[in-house]
């Protein structure tokens, strides 16, 4: 893996308008972000904010309407194997044995057996997964198969990891375990991550930096750094430290979810009818 100061992202002005006429929707409003080299940043916001849309345009799936997205300076038009790329679905080739999968990109990329197989086992044993070498995807847990999804992504030696919700199927102690995982792979390798979650914790955990995102169209709200130290370890969950910035963060997202929901929901009444939100108001919902 590269030790290089490269893998710094930058988003100017961006903006991303979908269909038109009647059915024009303005996703994305003038956002600048950006992620430094080696630095762990999430992105989190309401549900439509334009999250996902922001991730596909670094990753070169998706043009911007406005605005330019770069990759160490370089405009970002297509997507490139200095983009590593981890969705929320496991997207494993389920006729290929785990080690194959993991060896794809290199072995299209004319690497050599010998020096992908390599890497491979390599990769597979930090993510505690050497002895599953010969089974098929569908043989591993969704955990297992997302960690095999996060070591195919970093096979092909990246200068930066996005991932969108990569643990968002995941059941809440696979979850917890996941994070543990992804922060000590992250501390190894030191890549640049952009990082998408609806779950705060989680990104308060993981995160050098958070973007809080804007009801749609989505635009920056906050910038809030997470002053913790590394490692990072399941104890912090507990500390007046993190719950104060998980609590934080909280109110930043409630404020939009309630303006995403409308002012009906805001006022506490539908046409009439009372809503007990209970003790803590929307935040239950989140």
């Amino acid at each position: 893996m590269s030790n290089t100061d490269q893998g710094r992202i930058d988003c100017r002005h961006i903006g991303v308008v979908f269909g038109s006429g009647d059915a024009r929707t303005e996703a994305v409003e003038d956002v600048s972000l950006t992620v430094e080299p080696h630095e762990f940043v999430s992105l989190i916001g309401p549900s439509g904010c334009g999250k996902s849309s922001l991730l596909s345009i670094v990753a070169g799936f998706t043009k911007p309407t406005r605005g330019t997205a770069t990759l160490d300076g370089v405009p970002i038009r297509k997507p490139g194997a200095e983009r590593g790329v981890v969705f929320q679905q496991y997207s494993l080739f389920p006729w290929l044995r785990v080690r194959e999968n993991v060896e794809f990109g290199q072995k299209m990329a004319g690497v050599s057996r010998a020096k992908r197989e390599s890497t491979a086992r390599t990769l597979l044993g930090l993510a505690g997964l050497l002895a599953f070498e010969n089974h098929y995807p569908d043989q591993l847990s969704g955990g297992m198969k997302q960690r095999i999804g996060i070591v195919r992504a970093l096979a092909a030696n990246p200068r930066v990891l996005l991932m969108d919700e990569p643990f968002g199927a995941l059941d809440t102690q696979t979850r917890t375990v996941m994070q543990e995982i992804l922060t000590n792979m992250w501390q190894r390798f030191r890549l640049s991550v952009l990082f998408i979650t609806h779950d705060i914790e989680e990104a308060v955990f993981l995160s050098d930096r958070i973007y809080v995102m804007t009801a749609r169209p989505g635009r920056i709200k906050a910038e809030i750094r997470v002053p913790l130290p590394r490692p990072r370890t399941p104890a912090m969950f507990d500390t007046p430290e993190f719950v104060e910035l998980v609590q934080r963060l909280k109110n930043l997202i409630r404020e939009e979810s309630l303006a995403a929901m409308g002012s009906e929901l805001a006022s506490g009444g539908v046409d009439g009818f009372s809503i007990d939100m209970g003790p803590n108001g929307v935040e239950e919902m989140l």
